[in-house]
């Protein structure tokens, strides 16, 4: 919900068409374009404490199994037996106990993907179990973010790489999740990305979060690119974007100005990350059709908050999750209002200069 200072959208700057909400060919062409060739959040590597720990992923329509190895390595291997193709795994999280196997015809694979065990292939011709590992996607892990990347990864930064100065004043990599939601939506994915640049809905839609936030207030850091955003401030100081109003601890070696500054940022094509004083916020989001998504949101906190037998998360889930919902609704209201017959793209504000930024980067890549 970043905000705007100075003149950012261009002469005649319009919404998009309907098609790239609605059409099933442009979905199709998203999936490879974009989400296949790019680096996509599916998670925190604290969900991988240990050897053998894993979750499954869904990332352009392909499931990965997402495990820490025995070399302390987060892999990534798509979810196919080399053998004839059987789907290894379909339990959603859990641990290997050392290896993979295929509940089919028991071939079993390394944590690290390399092929262990073929029955019955000792005697094929030629057969060398070298030749037949876990297909596997490449991974990053940054700040604590595991990311993924099914084809070779574009040679452009690390897909946090702008954030750096701020994710390590935050010291995001050490928080753990203390709360998490999952959201089914009847809107397109881009309608989350579009609804989050901007606050030129709040006044109407989020009642409670404009008490705590002017949402004229800030200024943008990012205007071009698969990074956008910039950060609103907070009306008083020591104060929180929560219910009651009342702040936690300032993570990290945050200070100065960012005690009364939240920062919103998209990171194209799959999340959000909202960096308050006091915790950090993600959403991840993931397309389950040109007009349904799934959208997943974390609450990071101090470890020791977390560990702590006291701690409740729920002041900022809740204020989140009634704000999330609100919009959620206009999202999906959109979706119903671009799909008419009706619907002609309409001029951007100029708070919406991030929308039209969103528009380029998305076009140019799915062009690409």
């Amino acid at each position: 919900m970043a905000n705007y200072v100075r003149p950012s959208v261009r002469s005649g700057a319009k919404t998009l068409p309907a098609r790239y909400y609605v059409d099933d060919k442009v979905y199709g062409l998203e999936r490879e374009r974009v989400f296949a060739r790019s680096w996509v959040c599916v998670g925190r590597q604290e969900q991988l404490a240990q050897p053998g720990d894993f979750f499954l992923a869904e990332v352009a329509g392909e499931s990965l199994i997402v495990v820490r190895d025995r070399a302390d390595t987060v892999r990534a291997h798509f979810n196919v037996c080399r053998h004839r193709g059987t789907r290894i795994c379909d339990a959603a999280q859990g641990r290997f106990g050392g290896s993979i196997q295929c509940p089919y015809h028991a071939w079993t694979y390394g944590l690290s993907g390399e092929l262990q065990t073929a029955r019955n292939m000792e005697l094929v011709p030629d057969f060398e179990r070298a030749d037949y590992p876990l297909v596997s996607a490449a991974v990053r892990v940054e700040a604590g973010f595991i990311f993924v990347a099914l084809e070779p990864p574009p040679a452009a930064n690390p897909p946090l790489a702008q954030l750096d100065a701020k994710l390590a004043a935050w010291q995001v990599e050490t928080l753990r999740v203390g709360a998490s939601a999952r959201y089914e939506l009847a809107c397109n994915w881009k309608l989350v990305f579009q609804n989050y640049s901007e606050c030129y809905h709040c006044p109407l839609i989020h009642p409670q979060l404009t008490k705590l936030s002017p949402p004229d207030s800030g200024r943008n850091d990012f205007f071009d690119g698969p990074v956008l955003g910039g950060y609103m401030t907070l009306r008083h100081s020591g104060s929180s974007m929560t219910t009651s109003g009342n702040s936690l601890r300032p993570l990290g070696r945050v200070s100065g100005d960012d005690l009364l500054r939240v920062y919103y940022y998209t990171i194209f094509p799959t999340m959000l990350l909202s960096l308050h004083p006091d915790y950090v916020m993600t959403h991840r989001i993931r397309p389950l059709g040109p007009a349904r998504c799934e959208v997943v949101c974390d609450w990071l906190f101090a470890p020791d908050a977390v560990a702590s037998p006291d701690f409740d998360p729920s002041d900022a889930f809740d204020f989140w999750d009634v704000t999330n919902r609100q919009d959620w609704h206009v999202s999906e209201l959109s979706q119903r209002g671009i799909a008419s017959r009706a619907y002609r793209p309409g001029p951007y504000a100029e708070a919406e200069g991030l929308l039209a930024a969103f528009d380029r980067h998305y076009l140019a890549t799915l062009e690409g």
